[in-house]
């Protein structure tokens, strides 16, 4: 009796499909990876990197070819920055064949960005394939409280002792012949093309019975334009009395102008002299 041949079916492997392992952010170039919930400040550096799994050499000499494309969008889904974009080659050898192909990126967070949870996105392409695959990876920033405005206002205005102080006096009181100091933020402006604003703002001081004593006219002028817009524009101003100016309660007039908006805005802020 015959006994039947037996067929062996041997089938191989699915090809791994393009895919972005290992997204890391780090505090600076190839730094250990931060934890997910770590948060970044407004003008903090951003590095972050990735690899690359399931591309597919081609070739006698096993080209890889990649070209990849990255980005950043704020809280409103506003680009923080322009897209990086970029190819990668790299021939392998016979002992690569667990490499993976590594991208790197940073980026700096403005100054002015707010306080919500980003997402910085990533495609990748295999050139020898076609095949494309994209990830979106969110992070979380802290940035100046500024609450969303429609009209030319001052927000957050403090006096301080000094230039360097980080902390607001609660009650601004001077004595004769020292400095007053403050900080504010300007908000509420409008923006023309690419971003461009144009605001200035004059400064006076009235005294205890409301006479303008002293007055500054563009005090600050800021013209300037930004890839990312801007919501605030921080600004300071010091003012020096003098030993005989008399104890009582003074008022800073700041007279404000947005020049793309054609708006103006006042705000008043008193300290006292004791």
């Amino acid at each position: 009796m015959r006994l039947p041949a037996l067929a062996l079916l041997i089938w191989a492997a699915p090809p791994q499909p393009l895919t972005i392992v290992q997204p890391q952010f780090h505090q600076f170039e190839d730094g250990p990876a931060l934890p997910a919930a770590s948060p970044f400040h407004s003008g903090d550096t951003v590095f972050f990197s990735f690899q690359v799994a399931g591309f597919k050499p081609e070739g006698e000499d096993q080209t890889v070819q990649l070209s990849y494309s990255l980005s950043v969008r704020d809280a409103d889904n506003l680009a923080l920055t322009e897209t990086k974009s970029g190819k990668l080659r790299a021939e392998l050898a016979p002992q690569d064949k667990d490499w993976k192909p590594k991208i790197r990126w940073d980026f700096v967070i403005p100054p002015w960005a707010l306080s919500g949870t980003y997402r910085l996105s990533a495609v990748v392409r295999d050139l020898n394939t076609g095949q494309e695959t994209s990830r979106e990876f969110p992070f979380s920033v802290r940035g100046p409280a500024i609450a969303p405005v429609d009209k030319l206002s001052v927000q957050n205005f403090r006096f301080f002792r000094s230039e360097d102080e980080s902390e607001p006096l609660r009650s601004p009181a001077y004595r004769p012949g020292s400095e007053v100091w403050a900080r504010f933020d300007i908000t509420g402006f409008k923006l023309g093309e690419k971003n461009r604003l144009h605001l200035e703002y004059d400064i006076a001081v009235l005294s205890p019975a409301g006479k303008q004593i002293y007055s500054q006219a563009n005090a600050a002028v800021e013209k300037e334009e930004s890839f990312y817009p801007k919501r605030f524009v921080p600004a300071a101003f010091s003012l020096s009395l003098t030993p005989a100016v008399k104890p009582g309660p003074y008022t800073v007039v700041l007279s404000l102008r947005d020049g793309v908006g054609s708006q103006t805005a006042e705000s008043r802020h008193v300290f006292t002299v004791e």
